[in-house]
Order: structure tokens, then C-alpha cells, then sequence
């Protein structure tokens, strides 16, 4: 093949005269640069794919979508399970804290370990009465469950706390009430009251009751409490008061014997006391008094929602 080539520049017409072997190369130079443009465009589409970029799937084969969009899914699917994992573990943890707080509470109401389990799931059941197709939840629908469940697990311990702590309260004051009766006897001599006086026969009010019994025997705290008397008076003689807090007091009086003194913190039941006939007395006996801001109670309301004599603390 001859290819005659005129130009104005050219003084004269030149001639190129092209072979086999010139053929020959030229077609193996164009399938080649066809090759690597199609390797260049695969490792440029592959990478265009990775990136997730919305315009270039639109235009990316079907396959190729398809494995960018199920590798996208695996990934979302991932992320949400390891965020659903570590929310349960929370829960998990907040669930034994809930255990251990309802066991607490239980104690201090009282309740029968039986009546209130925390870790034993509750019987249902009912007839399945279905008024709509039922659907499958989604991640997003499974996450919002997850979250309330959270929340109303907070509230639930919440509202438990501030139970132990109105029951611990109103198990403290409980123990502080003089409900113990002072003595073991069940015959008491002169109760709360008008009465007659036995050493001036006319009308007078007794602020106590008293206890009827030997010389000697054993008076017990009605309650724990700290000692802010023991000393004689000339009314009362060897007397002893114990404040309980809340502003409220016991008085033992007329004793032969008092074995603790101002300051000491006794407990309920604890011997401070024997039984004697010192002070303004016509006998031995003991006079209990019960006063709330230095006004006298009437014992019996006290003592009537105590515990037998002689039982512990």
C-alpha cells in the first residue's frame, strides 16, 4: 500500500509505502490499547462501586449494584446488632440492680420471699385472637422497643429506691417506739389517768402506769434510745429518761437499782433498771411514763402494739 502525502509546504509530493509487517503491527497496537482501556475501566468502575457513590450505581450493571447494595446491608446490619448487644447488656445489668433492690424492699415490708420473685417470669396466656396481619419488626422498630424497655426499667428502680428508703424510715422509727413492755409481769398496779392519790386521797392525774412486782426485779428499756437522766428525784426517786427521737421519752421511775448512766445508748430489751420503792412510793413498783414534747401519752397505746416480754430486738 503507497500513500502519497502534498502539502504547500512541501517542495514536492512525498510517498509512504506501508507492508504486511506495518499492517500487521498497527492492528496489534489497537487491540491492545482496546484491552487495557477496558482493564482501565473495570478497575475504575470497581472502585467508583466501593466508594458507594448514588450517581455511578444508577449507572453500574445490575450485578454490580446488587453486591454494592448487600454489602451496604451487612454493614448497617452490624453496626445495629453490636448497638442492640451492648444496649442489652446495660439492661441486663440494670435488671440484676432491680433483683437486688426488690429483694431488699421485700425485707423491710415484710413480704413472703414466695409473693415476690423478681426472677421468675410471671404465667400468661389467653385465647390468640387475631384482628390484623401480622408483620415482622424492623431493626429501627426492634431499637425503639429496646429503648422504652430501658426507660421503664430506670423508673421501675427509680420508684424502688424511694420505697426502701420511706420503708427503711418507717422501719427505723418503728424500732425507736417504746414497744417493749419494761417489765415481765402482766398485772399493772394504776393505769393512765385520773385516779385518787394514795397519799392525799383527793383527786390527781397519774401521767404513767405502773407495774406492780418485787423488789429487785429487772426493768428493760421499751425502746433504744440515749440516757438524758439518771439521777434522784425526790418525786420519782432513782429515775431514769431515755429520749427515742422525734421529740419523745421514756420516764422509769421509783427503781432500787439503775445500772446505766447519762450519756449511754442502750438498746431495746437491754437491762437499765431493777424494780424497788425509792422516791414518793407506797411500794415497789415501777412508774413508766411515755411523753411526746413533754406531754404525757397514755403507755398502753404503745405497749399494745409491741411484742410479748422477753422477745428480742
Amino acid at each position: 500500500m503507497q500513500i502519497i502525502i502534498m502539502h504547500s509546504r512541501f517542495t514536492q509530493a512525498r510517498s509512504l509505502t506501508l507492508g504486511t509487517p506495518h499492517i500487521v503491527v498497527a492492528v496489534l497496537a489497537f487491540v491492545l490499547l482496546t484491552l487495557l482501556t477496558g482493564v482501565l475501566m473495570a478497575a475504575l468502575s470497581m472502585r467508583l462501586a466501593s466508594a458507594d457513590v448514588p450517581l455511578f450505581r444508577s449507572l453500574l450493571p445490575l450485578p454490580a449494584a446488587m453486591a454494592s447494595d448487600a454489602g451496604s446491608k451487612d454493614r448497617y446490619l452490624q453496626e445495629n446488632l453490636s448497638a442492640m448487644a451492648a444496649k442489652l447488656g446495660e439492661m441486663e445489668a440494670h435488671l440484676i440492680r432491680l433483683d437486688a433492690l426488690g429483694e431488699r424492699v421485700q425485707g423491710l415490708a415484710g413480704i413472703k420471699p414466695e409473693e415476690f420473685q423478681f426472677r421468675e417470669a410471671p404465667g400468661r396466656g389467653g385465647p390468640e385472637i387475631s384482628r390484623a396481619p401480622s408483620s415482622e419488626l424492623n431493626i429501627e422498630q426492634v431499637q425503639e422497643l429496646l429503648k422504652k424497655l430501658g426507660q421503664d426499667i430506670e423508673h421501675r428502680s427509680d420508684y424502688m429506691n424511694a420505697v426502701e428508703t420511706q420503708l427503711m424510715a418507717f422501719k427505723l422509727q418503728s424500732k425507736l417506739l417504746p414497744t417493749t413492755p419494761p417489765v415481765n409481769v402482766a398485772y399493772n398496779a394504776s393505769g393512765f389517768g385520773w385516779r385518787s392519790d394514795p397519799f392525799s386521797g383527793r383527786s390527781a392525774f397519774h401521767e404513767g402506769i405502773d407495774f406492780s412486782a418485787p423488789t429487785g426485779t429487772p426493768i428493760v428499756a421499751a425502746a433504744g434510745g440515749v440516757v438524758i437522766a439518771s439521777e434522784y428525784h425526790p418525786q420519782f426517786g432513782n429515775m431514769i429518761e431515755i429520749d427515742h427521737g422525734g421529740d419523745l421519752i421514756t420516764r422509769y421511775a421509783h427503781s432500787s437499782k439503775v445500772y446505766v448512766k447519762l450519756g449511754d445508748i442502750v438498746q431495746r430489751g437491754q437491762h437499765i433498771a431493777d424494780i424497788g420503792s425509792t422516791g414518793r412510793s407506797t411500794g415497789a413498783h415501777l412508774h413508766f411514763e411515755v411523753r411526746v414534747r413533754d406531754v404525757p401519752q397514755n403507755p398502753h397505746k404503745f405497749l399494745s402494739s409491741g411484742i410479748k416480754p422477753n422477745q428480742g430486738r
